[in-house]
């Protein structure tokens, strides 16, 4: 038992980005795509991960732009090259969707605040919330999921993670093994 449904027409795929898509850099930030590192056998298992899923749709929390150590620009070209990379690998990212505010400040967009899933679904109405998963290495990632309903994926790391997932996995392409 894997804790997930059968995934089939009309899933959505939420992704948390360091951590999920990328290899996380402890008590720090990816600030240059030299650093952005993709995560253990994702880009060999993007294709079938891509076609399991109506939208994907990457939602990350980014202070390091509050904390002006990258700007807008820089973290937009991050992003796109990484699009750009797992398009070419048979993943289509729909959106990506970014917090920028400090993490003790007032948070609106910040995970666990659903904010950008509803960003989301304004953007792609047909989203179901109850027909989609959020996949990420954090108690936030998985209390945003878990707000809206969804399904969740813990990725495991040496985050101490204290919310219950439906399902721990060691990395994203091992996703793959359920679709």
């Amino acid at each position: 038992m894997t804790g997930l449904p059968q995934i089939g027409p009309g899933w959505t795929l939420f992704l948390d980005r360091d951590g999920v898509i990328n290899e996380r850099i402890f008590d720090n930030y990816v600030l240059d795509w030299k650093d952005f590192h993709f995560t253990n056998d994702l880009l060999e298992n993007a294709a079938q991960i891509g076609a399991a899923f109506e939208h994907i749709i990457v939602v990350t929390n980014q202070q390091c732009i509050a904390k002006r150590l990258l700007t807008q620009d820089e973290l937009d070209e991050i992003h796109r090259r990484m699009c750009n990379e797992l398009h070419l690998a048979g993943l289509t990212i729909d959106l990506v969707l970014v917090a920028t505010e400090f993490k003790n400040g007032t948070a609106q967009r910040r995970k666990p605040q659903p904010q950008m899933a509803y960003e989301a679904k304004r953007a792609f109405p047909n989203i179901d919330f109850s027909k989609s998963i959020m996949v990420g290495d954090t108690n936030t990632d998985l209390q945003f999921g878990k707000r809206l309903g969804m399904k969740t994926i813990l990725i495991e790391s040496k985050e101490i993670v204290k919310e219950v997932p439906d399902l721990r996995l060691s990395n994203l392409s091992e996703l793959s093994k359920f679709l």
